[in-house]
């Protein structure tokens, strides 16, 4: 099989396993959670595994050849993004005014960076194959960051739930 076939099955099943998983458990959990604690959740994965696409700009982990016009936007784009998810997650610790609007910020650009990765990938005709040790984000790790942004989109939008504590479960 060749390995744009692979890589792209590789990423639809992340996908669909990664939707079922959103859909059937982490919903239904999060519709018993007041808004804060749910947001955190669902944040705290990007603020660990948004900066290992730093490491499309080291050699060896990925091939010389990764186009720049892919690696660079989506390297520091995910610095950028895992800043934001702490930045944002420390609002929500302390109930601060600027909680809500530091998540919606982290959530789209987060979105965007994620997104805007697929389609430069796509527009550079991104061979998998110069991924190296690096073919394992957009195929196992970047389909469930962009699922869990999908959840946070849909958390502010219903109502908040009030807690029965100020404190989001940090």
């Amino acid at each position: 099989m060749a390995a744009r076939m692979i890589f792209g099955i590789s990423v639809l099943m992340s996908f669909v396993s990664s939707a079922v998983v959103g859909k059937l458990y982490l919903w239904s959990w999060l519709r018993t959670r007041d808004r804060q604690r749910g947001l955190v959740s669902l944040l705290v994965p990007h603020m660990f595994l948004r900066f290992i696409g730093l490491s499309f700009l080291v050699h060896g982990v990925v091939s010389p050849s990764l186009p720049a016009g892919f690696a660079v936007p989506a390297a520091y784009g995910g610095l950028v993004a895992g800043i934001l998810a702490i930045m944002a997650v420390i609002a929500l610790a302390k109930s601060t005014p600027w909680a809500i609007p530091a998540v919606w910020v982290f959530n789209i650009w987060g979105t965007v960076d994620l997104l805007f990765g697929f389609y430069e990938g796509a527009h550079t005709r991104l061979r998998p194959d110069l991924l190296g040790a690096a073919f394992y984000l957009p195929t196992a790790i970047v389909p469930p960051l962009l699922v869990t942004h999908f959840l946070i989109f849909a958390l502010p939008i219903r109502g908040t739930k009030k807690s029965n504590s100020g404190n989001p479960g940090i």
